[in-house]
């Protein structure tokens, strides 16, 4: 009986302490936003970094999920009668689900796994302890300028890629299976408006806060010296990864509770 409450509590127990010290490293870094100075030039080169960097990475992720999300809904809506609604149906799923979904899981692999790397290296190379003694403290350097770029950067590559996924859904909608465009326009236009796409950048803000504080978090618990930065790197990946598709979950039942109510 001790061996089986062993087994089931011990991983219980360490998803908590897990999700505490996510909690300690937000609170850490709300503080270092709020009460000290931020270092805009940081920002600015995570800027670069995240946004710039993941410009190739974000149009094709969009525009090959419209394409082959088009060419999908076509083949079954053909068998219906139903040409005219694949505008719509596909322009919906990328604005809602699969544009800021799969830009989010894409940006894990790509940011994620740098800002982990990255961090983790300072941490075994005593970088991180030498900034401690010259007085800066670690959130306020490597988490806070991180948060900032991300925030402001995956809302924008969200739409991003949910104008290029669209664009290539029309391309193979009305180019290739010769759709009526007016049709395909009508749906579109009935079925899909700004709070779409604005639904879909929501869910950026709380994808770009996993992927920062779970990524810095591995990065900043290194341990093992080399050998800990890579297994830090496929943590965090993993992890904001599992976090992005479970809070798309709730997040989706969420908006789609509050943003009726706010019409109104």
């Amino acid at each position: 009986m001790t061996c089986v409450l062993t087994w089931l509590g011990t991983p219980v127990l360490r998803l908590i302490s897990y999700f505490g010290e996510l909690a300690v490293l937000t609170g850490e870094m709300t503080y270092s936003l709020v009460g000290s100075r931020i270092r805009w030039r940081e920002v600015g080169r995570q800027l670069v970094s995240i946004g710039f960097g993941s410009q190739i990475q974000v149009i094709v992720t969009g525009a090959a999920t419209g394409a082959v999300f088009a060419a999908q809904v076509y083949y079954k809506f053909n068998q219906l009668g139903l040409d005219s609604l694949v505008g719509g149906i596909v322009a919906l799923a990328t604005c809602r689900e699969l544009g800021p979904v799969l830009t989010a899981l894409m940006l894990a692999g790509r940011v994620g796994a740098t800002m982990a790397a990255e961090i983790g290296t300072m941490k075994v190379t005593e970088q991180i302890d030498a900034l401690r003694s010259l007085g800066v403290h670690p959130v306020d350097y490597l988490v806070a300028p991180r948060f900032l770029a991300m925030i402001f950067s995956v809302p924008l590559l969200i739409g991003e890629s949910i104008r290029f996924g669209i664009a290539a859904a029309r391309l193979m909608a009305v180019g290739v299976y010769n759709v009526p465009e007016a049709f395909y326009n009508d749906q579109l236009y009935k079925n899909v408006d700004h709070i779409d796409v604005l639904f879909g950048m929501t869910k950026g803000l709380v994808f770009g806060y996993l992927i920062v504080i779970m990524a810095c978090h591995q990065g900043l618990n290194v341990r093992q010296g080399a050998v800990g930065v890579g297994r830090g790197t496929t943590a965090a990946v993993f992890f904001s990864s599992m976090a992005i598709l479970i809070a798309n979950f709730f997040l989706s039942l969420l908006l789609n509770y509050i943003w009726p109510i706010a019409a109104t």
